[in-house]
Formats: C-alpha cells, structure tokens, sequence
C-alpha cells in the first residue's frame, strides 16, 4: 500500500452517543468537531481517545473512542485554565523580561503561577497583565507541542530560554524519563505534559485575583518566589457570573456570619486557629452531636472519652509521630523525680486511644463488630497562612468512631457506615455530593505501613462495598492515608465549592501495631479489621461549611433562636410573655422583644438575626388567644392557636425538614 493510501485509510470513530463514524487516517480532532457540528468546532479545547485526553490536533491513526472536550467538563476547565497559565507567563515574560517560571498548573477554580522576578509585583501590576492576555489572545497564537529527548530539552532551556527551573526539573525529577514534551507559543515556551488548548484566542475574558508568596518545589530553605493567582473564561458572560458567585461568597463568608450572628469567635489572646463557641454556635454544635449520636445509637455504636493530650511513645507506634511531625505542636517534656524524662503531644488523633480500649479485653468473635465513638477534639499545627477560621484551625472535634471487625464483616460495616454518611448529607441539606475511592501510589509503597498484598485487599474491600451501595465514584491514586485507603465525601455546596467533609477509611495497619486481637471460632487469636469513620470530618469545618452553604439561614431544627415573639404594643406584652412560656415549655427555643420599637423594625431586625418565626403578637391575637405566624424569607402563613402552633413546630423539628 503507497503512503497516500495508508493516509486515506479509514479509520471507525466511536462518538459519546455509541454512533460510529468513519473518517480518513489522519483525521484530527477539530476536524471531527467540525463534521458534527459548527459550535462544537468553536468550542472544542482538546480531545478524549479512549480515555486519554490529548491536543486537538493530535492525528487519529486506528480505530478509537473519542469524545470532544470543552470547557463545560472538569476536564476542559482544567485544560483551559492550565493553558491560561502558560499565556500568564508569556504576558509577564513580555512587561517583566528576565522573569523566570516553578510551577503553574491549574486548581479547583482558575489556576497560579509561581514567578522568579527582580520585580515586584502589585495590584496594578495585576490589570497590566490582564491586559497584555488578553492582547495575546488577539493574536490567535497556535499553541505547539514538541517532543524532545530530555537531554535535547536541557540543552533548550540551559542556552535558548535559559531556565535554571525547568533544567532541575528535567535533571532530578525527570531523570528516568527519555522523551519530554515541550509546548510553544510564539517567543515563549514551558516544559509541559499538556494537553493545551489549540490557540490563545481561546480566551476571552480574564481575572488575576492576587498575589501570595511561596518556595520553588515548596521548599522554605530554597528561592522565595511570587505567586499569582487568576481564572480565565471563554466569554465575557462567564466571568461577569463567577464575580457574582465571588461576591456572594464574601456575604456567605462563614468568619463574616459568625461574628455578625453571634456564633463563634477567634481571639489572639487564646491563639491562632483556636475557635471559641460562643452561646448560639454551640447550640447549633450541640444539635448537631446529638443528631449523630442519636443516629448513632440505633446503630449500635458505644460512646467513649479520651484525653487531650498522650504519650508520646502511643503516637510513634501508631506511626502518627512521625509521619504527620511537620504538622504537630512540639512535645511537650517533664522530668519525673528521678530525673527520668517524659514526652507528650498534644492529641493528633482519636485512633490509638480506641485501639488501647479494644485491646484492654479478651475479645471473642461472637462480640464483633465492636463500634466505638466519641467527639474528640484534637490538634494540629497548621501553617499561619493556611488557617481560615473554622475551615482551617488548629484545634477541632472530630465525630470519630473506630468500627472492630472480622474480615467476613468487613463489606457490610463499610456500606453501613457509607449509609450513615449519605443519612447526614441529606438531613443536612447537601444534595450534590462526589465520592473518591482514595487508593494509595504503588509506586511510593515506601510512604505507607503494610505490605502491597494487605493494600491490595483493603482496596479491593473498600470498592466491593462502594460498587454495591451503587455510589457514582472516582479514583484518585495517593489520596491514601499512611494506614489505609480511603472512601471521601466531596460535597458541592450552594455556591459550587467543593469541600471534602466525611471520609470511611480500613486498616489493616493498626491491628498489627497495636497487636489487636479475637478470639475466632476455631479457639484461635486472629486479627481483626479496623474502620476509621467520621461522617462529619471535622465539627468545625462542617459548621463552617453550613454557615457558607445557608448563608447563615438554618432549618429550624438547627436555628440557635427558633423563634422570636413581637409583640406589636405594651398592652399586649403579658400575653406575649404567656406565648413565649408556653413555646419554651415545647422545648422550642423561643426570645422575647418587648422594646418599645415600631414591629416593622422588630420584624426587619428578626430577619437579619435569620430567626427562623416570627410570632406577630398584637390585639387581635390577644383577644382570639391566637399568634399570627411569620416566616423569615417568606412572609405570613396566617393565625394559629398557640397550642397549634406548638404542636406544628414541634413536628417541623423532630422531622428535621
């Protein structure tokens, strides 16, 4: 066959809707693009070949499935806003020349660039830059891929870009590697896996967000370097509708809202990322453990306490100490009588107190699954700059149990404690909710405990009980604690933010640590299985996360205040106090307002404090022995006796709709 005939060979393409289509060997993404349709040509980024997401460009030489990426998948976002990193680059290389790049990918919204300059940049600096993209844009710039030994890709960036971090890069990191890619547009040029988009016309509209410091390869001993954020969009229309979702987050601020509701407070005179509750917000705390723990109760799990503080010597045999070491406060170290020294931490985790409970018995099969619980508050030296008030924090409970059991009931603990978490989720209001199967990274076994054979059945448990709860999953490869692989709740909230919340863990690390033992039916030690569950995560960072998904706005089952009485004049105050006697006597948590206020501001001051009902109290009511009933964000729902009234409130709460 000549080489014109093996080019015009056809080649049978499968389409996302199952139909197939035959194009000529050759064919390019694009190309396919626009046999389908004019729109999807104009928005194409890349393209997916059975599974693999490469450059539009890229030829299509066998038969294959393909699916054509645009920025409406995560895959397109993340190509587009890495792509747009690359034209940061280029503009700053072209307003700041001798300005040297680390690290640029794209993150969950928008992407960041760390720079090596003489200069220092500034907020103005930032809408130069926005401008020179933009400018590039114009140019419709064709973005290349080449490929090139590593020795060759050295050689470009030790003489032609002269480089210094790409040069380590290619020197250390990709030591073993033969080929690298390399991707130009116009003067500039970056070391990258890609894909990228085809051409910076791509980009229509632009927002650099700020500037932070960092370390190349985040590393503080080596170059502090400059970091600027932005996000990027496809039209105009999309980044006006992110500005919005932006502002709405500074109202939805969790640190905002709590101070303006009274929930919590953060203090440099207790310390750093150290939250203190204050009335209203442990109220919604306590009402959230008892929920769990009631939820829990019917499941059969056993409340226990542990201390705050622990021997140092517990946590180097968990492994804790020292594999999480950076993140630790320091020991703290006492001198007995004897001059013998002592070291304790400050708890890191709940785990290996657990596993010194299970362990103080003789267990026998017929006790397990043995599920113990507790609110255990716990400590962690996060870095100054990472803290953000209960989100990120220093000090913070976490809803742990630690769940004891054999191997053959393994699965089914796994599926009801996924169960339990899905119950929280939706009782709480989060609908959109991602799943990770967080697997460890065969090829740094040396990160984790346990031998490659106990991870290959802990991971093949953890998706056995995932597939049969039907979850919609992902996998993500080192997302593994140093124990165990991982099941992760990603919840979406109101704004699209993704937070990672409640996570079930299995180990087969710690029972050997902890020489936790059965006896079996046979007479016999053996090991049992441990699962680490918490649907909550953290107390605080859930919390932070409701107070920003509500905006503040609790059901009424979580409402710190449920209710406020307005009565509308004085001569009606007695009976608003009976009103209110009589709501607290339902167990309803009810405030009185007697000033002498006109009630339209009454009512407009109980919509700001999100109080949940507003009991409108005035002389018709009092003669009727009725309340008129006011809803925040609605409006009127009419008059109820106040025994009515009760009994529907009561019910609204214990149903926690």
């Amino acid at each position: 066959m000549s080489d014109n005939q093996e080019q015009l060979a056809a080649i049978a393409v499968t389409l996302p809707d199952g139909s197939v289509r035959s194009f000529p060997s050759g064919t390019t993404g694009i190309e396919v693009a626009q046999s389908i349709g004019r729109k999807l040509a104009q928005d194409a980024l890349a393209l997916k070949v059975n599974g693999k997401t490469v450059d539009l460009g890229l030829p299509l030489s066998a038969d294959a499935s393909i699916e054509i990426v645009t920025f409406d998948s995560p895959e397109g976002k993340d190509i587009f806003w890495h792509s747009s990193s690359h034209i940061m680059a280029q503009a700053i290389e072209e307003l700041f020349p001798g300005s040297r790049f680390g690290a640029g990918p794209s993150i969950e919204q928008g992407f960041y660039y760390d720079v090596a300059s003489m200069h220092r940049f500034r907020e103005e600096d930032l809408r130069l830059i926005e401008q020179k993209m933009l400018e590039i844009s114009k140019r419709d710039t064709k973005i290349q891929r080449e490929e090139l030994s590593r020795e060759a890709a050295i050689e470009f960036f030790k003489t032609t870009r002269q480089d210094p971090y790409k040069v380590e890069i290619l020197e250390e990191t990709l030591k073993s590697v033969e080929t690298v890619s390399l991707y130009h547009q116009e003067g500039f040029t970056d070391l990258c896996t890609g894909p990228h988009i085809p051409s910076t016309s791509k980009l229509k509209a632009v927002l650099l967000t700020n500037i932070s410091s960092s370390y190349w390869r985040g590393d503080s001993s080596r170059e502090n370097m400059q970091r600027i954020y932005g996000i990027t969009f496809p039209s105009e229309k999309m980044l006006k509708e992110h500005v919005e979702r932006l502002e709405e987050a500074k109202r939805r601020d969790h640190r905002k809202l709590g101070a303006e509701l009274g929930l919590f407070m953060l203090s440099p005179e207790v310390g750093s990322g150290l939250p203190i509750w204050l009335p209203k917000g442990a109220i919604i705390r306590n009402e959230l453990e008892s929920f769990l723990k009631e939820e829990q109760r019917k499941r059969g799990y056993l409340p226990v306490y542990t201390p705050h503080i622990g021997n140092i010597e517990l946590y180097k045999r968990s492994g804790h100490y020292p594999y999480y070491s950076d993140s630790q406060f320091p020991p703290l170290t006492y001198h007995d009588e004897e001059g013998k020294q002592e070291q304790y931490l400050l708890k890191p985790m709940n785990c290996p107190h657990h596993h010194l409970i299970y362990s103080s018995a003789m267990r026998s099969y017929r006790d397990l699954p043995i599920r113990l619980t507790e609110f255990g508050t716990v400590y962690r030296h996060e870095q100054s700059g990472e803290l953000n008030g209960l989100v990120r924090a220093r000090g913070f409970t976490q809803d742990d149990s630690h769940i004891y059991c054999r191997p053959d009931q393994l699965v089914d603990e796994i599926c009801s404690a996924i169960g339990l978490t899905q119950f929280v989720f939706g009782t709480l209001g989060f609908s959109d909710v991602q799943t990770r199967l967080s697997m460890h990274d065969p090829a740094n076994q040396a990160k984790y405990g346990g031998t490659a054979e106990v991870w290959a059945q802990a991971e093949k448990d953890v998706k056995e009980a995932a597939d049969r709860m039907g979850i919609d999953y992902f996998i993500g490869i080192g997302e593994a604690s140093f124990y165990g692989p991982k099941i992760d709740f990603i919840v979406r909230d109101a704004l699209g933010r993704k937070w990672q919340l409640g996570t079930v863990q299995v180990d087969y690390v710690m029972p050997e640590r902890f020489d936790l033992t059965y006896i079996g039916s046979d007479g016999q030690k053996h090991r049992p299985v441990v699962i680490h569950r918490a649907p909550f995560g953290s107390m605080e960072r859930f919390i932070g996360v409701l107070i920003e998904h509500t905006a503040g706005n609790f059901p009424l089952w979580l409402a710190p205040v449920q209710a406020v009485v307005l009565p509308i004049a004085e001569d009606v105050h007695e009976y608003a106090a009976s009103v209110r006697q009589a709501l607290l006597d339902g167990g309803i948590r009810v405030e009185l307002d007697t000033r002498s206020e006109k009630i339209g501001r009454k009512i407009r001051e109980a919509e700001l404090s999100k109080v949940p009902c507003m009991i409108i109290i005035g002389q018709k009511e009092q003669e009727s022995g009725e309340v008129s009933l006011r809803r925040h964000r609605i409006g009127d729902e009419g008059r109820f006796s106040v025994s009515g009234l009760v009994e529907k409130l009561r019910k609204e709460i214990s149903e926690k709709t």
